[in-house]
């Protein structure tokens, strides 16, 4: 049987901001000194006059307690009230002893000054007109506010959640839900069209509604640049809103008219079949190619001059460079834009090196830089020339005010304030997507001379598009592809499988190569003990590096071999539970203080320091972006912080709620692996989706590591992943926007 209290929050014991589980203490409770009250509540201020409704429950370590299912604030209806609620910190500027003096003032009027005259506020020593406007603003807008939190609660609407929307709609979020609550999805960062959706179907909004077909064939598209896609074919975009929508196709050829009539997304014919872009991406495409049309100019050398000074650059290094090496210097010295490829132990750092020295004797001043801050550190000790990453060279400086997920981030260096550089070298270039590719361009001016270096056969960029590929495919600009394996690299059978693995030619497994092995099992189970005891005993002494530097690749997110459960395993034996070390609970696992962690999405405002002697700041700056790796160094409860300590030296603090933006990294996925190179690595096969489990993904895996590979598990899948070439399709068009361009 339902009953009622009425009382006050004296104090609030524990508050789960995310929803909004509470543990108070009410006090002038009848029959009670005071009471512990729970439940789920969407807006609570200490101080505050309630009335609850639930039931007494008898809890076995805590005692008596209320248990509350609704909750009512009330005004205050006495001047001793009336102070409590003024004084509790409620209200910003106002504490205990402002409150008595305005009680003391008004007395048993004090509430109907407050919401009537507030002005008169004004009248008690202390309190200015402008402080009393500001007062009269606060509570006006806590009273709106909780009657809105009110509304959206019953709609299933989370405490966070609701304040982001209140804070964007204000009162009149009652006709944006009633009339089209997909607008959340297109304003609010952190509502997709599902919540939207959720929210719709509660509020009892028809599944074949204008609005909802409109926002959901937008969210496909937008799912579908999370995949990788530039853009969908029309009949695909249908048949993936279909299922999400559970409504006919028949239905949305019209509201797709709509969308490119409000331009938001861009529709395009090209041999009978309809290609539907979301708008941002096609005019990123678009751009791209103009702008790389607009680099890609002659620069006449003499060609005997050129000759001698790479006879002297070989004569000055003690290198010897084949033709294709040649010819990429030569390449690189007469054209505005190039492209150098190859795999790995074919040269490309040689290469690199001959190019910079090239420049260097013309006096040229050179930029270097990489998609991530491993690859940049790879590349400044591989060149001896400081390499930075892009986002750094192009000075991030945070997100634009808008920060909704796929606007561009706000970089210091476009087309107003360019890079000053003769020469700009990108290292690893499969990895950037159309986005940072427009941004790095927008800051490079016709007559720098671009040089984009990559292994096209590595994976694509986790970002949307194609760049690297489609810029080779597209048949408009100078390349020069590596292909022979030197003498040094020949004797690595980590170079020679990855050949033979990228040929589609299989790999003698035999066990008697110095760095490429094959641990033959069948079980999840025992593969996993394997990898364990590779981690802990074997490879450490064998290819001179710690355990944590040793690094398992996997193709699965999920399942018996997938990073989610190999790192709780890895977890356990790397970074046991100890007395000494904090931890933190965060979503179905916890963090600990030693755990190694990668930064799971980009993150342009989050601020990191390089530390010199004595811990004193020696450089800062803002960004961390997805695939970053670090060891979480401290978890300090009290401050609700944890510091990461990144592998290039910078240290970044996370508030608790930015821990979602991290995870282990004990494993981590072949895709995030990318542009990373590990002195040893372990790749766990057993079974997984064909599409998925592929040649490309292998040859990925195999060519991150520096001193070992140690295949464990099944033979067979290893063997049917280098005969599978078949890869999930890639909807770009870069290439086409090219050979478009004039």
């Amino acid at each position: 049987m339902s009953e009622c209290v009425t009382g006050y929050i004296d104090h609030i014991i524990f508050r789960n901001e995310d929803n909004g589980y509470t543990v108070m203490v009410l006090k002038g409770v009848k029959d009670e000194d005071e009471l512990t009250c729970v439940g789920t509540f969407p807006v609570i201020t200490q101080g505050a006059s309630i009335e609850a409704e639930g039931s007494f429950i008898q809890h076995p370590v805590y005692g008596k307690q209320f248990q509350a299912v609704r909750l009512t604030e009330k005004m205050p209806e006495d001047a001793m009230a009336m102070e409590r609620y003024l004084g509790s910190g409620a209200i910003k500027g106002i504490g205990a002893a402002l409150a008595g003096r305005i009680v003391r003032h008004f007395g048993a009027d004090t509430l109907r000054i407050v919401e009537e005259e507030p002005e008169r506020l004004a009248e008690i020593k202390g309190i200015s007109e402008k402080k009393a406007h500001e007062i009269a603003i606060q509570i006006a807008e806590k009273s709106e506010m909780r009657k809105v939190m009110m509304f959206l609660q019953k709609y299933g609407i989370s405490l966070n959640l609701g304040a982001k929307i209140y804070q964007k709609y204000g009162d009149s979020v009652y006709s944006v839900l009633q009339e089209n609550p997909y607008r959340l999805a297109d304003d609010i960062s952190g509502v997709g069209f599902k919540i939207a959706d959720e929210i719709a179907y509660r509020i009892g909004i028809h599944t074949d509604s204008d609005y909802r077909i409109k926002s959901g064939l937008a969210y496909t598209l937008l799912q579908a640049g999370g995949e990788g896609h530039v853009y969908l074919p029309r009949e695909e975009l249908f048949r993936r809103a279909e299922q999400l929508l559970g409504v006919d196709a028949s239905y949305m050829e019209k509201h797709l008219v709509d969308l490119s009539m409000e331009r938001k997304i861009i529709q395009k014919e090209e041999n009978g079949q309809v290609f539907v872009y979301p708008a941002q991406y096609y005019y990123l495409e678009l751009n791209t190619a103009r702008m790389l049309r607009e680099l890609d100019i002659d620069c006449p050398e003499d060609e005997h001059i050129v000759e001698r000074r790479i006879s002297q650059i070989q004569k000055e290094t003690g290198t010897v460079l084949d033709e294709m090496q040649k010819k990429a210097v030569k390449e690189a010295a007469g054209h505005g834009l190039l492209v150098l490829t190859g795999g790995p132990g074919t040269g490309k750092t040689t290469t690199i090196n001959a190019i910079i020295r090239f420049f260097e004797s013309e006096g040229a001043e050179l930029r270097l830089a990489a998609p991530t801050g491993r690859a940049a550190k790879r590349m400044t000790e591989a060149t001896g020339y400081e390499a930075q990453t892009i986002h750094r060279m192009l000075e991030l400086t945070g997100m634009p005010e808008d920060d909704r997920e796929g606007q561009p981030v706000h970089f210091e260096r476009n087309a107003e304030n360019p890079l000053e550089a003769d020469v700009i070298i990108i290292d690893e270039m499969s990895m950037v997507d159309i986005h940072l590719m427009h941004s790095l361009l927008m800051a490079v001016t016709a007559g720098t001379r671009l040089i984009l270096v990559g292994d096209e056969n590595q994976l694509p960029s986790v970002g949307p598009g194609n760049v690297l590929r489609d810029i080779i495919r597209s048949g408009q600009f100078p390349v020069v592809e590596l292909t022979k394996i030197f003498r040094q690299a020949s004797e690595s059978d980590i170079v020679v499988n990855a050949h033979k693995i990228n040929r589609g030619e299989q790999v003698e497994i035999n066990n008697k190569s110095r760095d490429f092995f094959f641990l033959k099992r069948y079980d999840a189970d025992i593969i996993i003990r394997v990898v364990i005891a590779l981690i802990q005993e074997k490879l450490p002494k064998y290819v001179e590096a710690k355990p944590f530097e040793i690094q398992v690749l996997t193709p699965m997110r999920k399942g018996l071999l997938g990073v989610e459960r190999l790192n709780q395993i890895l977890q356990r034996y790397l970074n046991p539970p100890d007395p000494s070390k904090k931890e933190k609970e965060i979503g179905q696992g916890l963090f600990r203080e030693g755990d190694k962690v990668m930064q799971i999405r980009n993150n342009y405002q989050l601020e990191w320091e390089v530390r010199g002697r004595y811990g004193i700041p020696v450089d800062k700056g803002v960004g961390v972006f997805n695939g970053d790796t670090g060891i979480i160094r401290t978890i300090n409860e009290f401050a609700e912080l944890a510091e990461v300590e990144f592998e290039d030296g910078r240290y970044a603090q996370y508030t608790f709620k930015q821990l979602d933006e991290l995870e282990l990294a004990y494993a981590v996925t072949i895709h995030k692996s990318q542009g990373s190179e590990y002195p040893a690595v372990i790749i766990p096969i057993l079974s997984g989706p064909r599409m998925l489990m592929n040649r490309n993904l292998l040859y990925t895996a195999v060519t991150r590591a520096r001193k070992c590979v140690t295949v464990v598990g099944s033979e067979e899948t290893f063997r049917e992943m280098i005969n599978n070439e078949k890869q999930q399709r890639r909807y770009s068009s870069l290439d086409k926007r090219i050979q478009e361009a004039e």
